[in-house]
């Protein structure tokens, strides 16, 4: 069994309180975000353990459970290190998937695969999957100790994946262990975000293969 973690602890402050309501509960086809990703994870994953990480208790979705972080100071810590205990997958609740990103992101890990791998574009990290736990950890407290000694900007899961990859830590450079999902992810950091992706989203319900090829924003990763 895997423990699937949407992320659902930040601030939100470029969102604003637009619609008046938190970015995570935007509706797709009536459902929220959170919703969406919680059915795409039980209709695509075997048996797994979903859970939803956030102090807001306007996020409890049925079909996962609630797990407020113990420490949520930084943007390192929407991954909360008390629930890598085993394999794990980090999703953002601010983002839409496709069905398809979904079921790659999913897909079973084999023996030889990564510790680590990492799902997106060159906007954004919407995913990350840990098959050996202790890998994850080693790189979050890393990243985290980097930023808190002033070595690094900002620590968010680019500088996760450039720590396990050893590429340097600015932008957002690409190279092995990273599965790109071109077109197939929507985040939505600002209201503007959500203009963007509606005007798109129709030409999504109608089969078009790269309709969120937009300039939106990315997961805030």
């Amino acid at each position: 069994m895997t423990r699937y973690v949407i992320m659902a602890n930040g601030r939100g402050m470029r969102w604003g309180g637009h619609l008046g309501i938190p970015k995570h509960l935007i509706t797709v086809d009536d459902e929220t975000l959170l919703q969406r990703l919680v059915r795409q994870i039980a209709d695509h994953a075997d048996d797994p353990d979903i859970v939803i990480s956030s102090s807001d208790p306007r996020y409890d979705t049925p079909g996962a459970r609630r797990h407020e972080p113990v420490t949520n100071e930084l943007e390192i810590d929407r991954f909360p290190p008390e629930l890598i205990t085993e394999p794990v997958c980090f999703l953002y609740g601010d983002t839409y998937y496709t069905d398809r990103a979904m079921a790659r992101i999913v897909e079973p890990e084999h023996e030889e695969d990564s510790p680590l791998r990492f799902y997106g574009d060159e906007r954004s990290i919407v995913a990350v999957k840990a098959r050996e736990p202790e890998a994850m950890l080693t790189h979050i407290r890393r990243v985290r100790e980097l930023y808190l000694a002033g070595k690094i900007a900002s620590c968010i899961g680019w500088h996760v994946y450039h720590s396990f990859t050893g590429l340097p830590f600015e932008g957002n450079q690409i190279g092995r262990h990273f599965e790109r999902l071109d077109g197939e992810t929507a985040g939505f950091n600002k209201p503007d975000d959500l203009k963007a992706f509606r005007r798109n989203y129709d030409l999504l319900s109608a089969g078009a293969e790269r309709v969120l090829d937009y300039e939106a924003g990315g997961a805030g990763s």
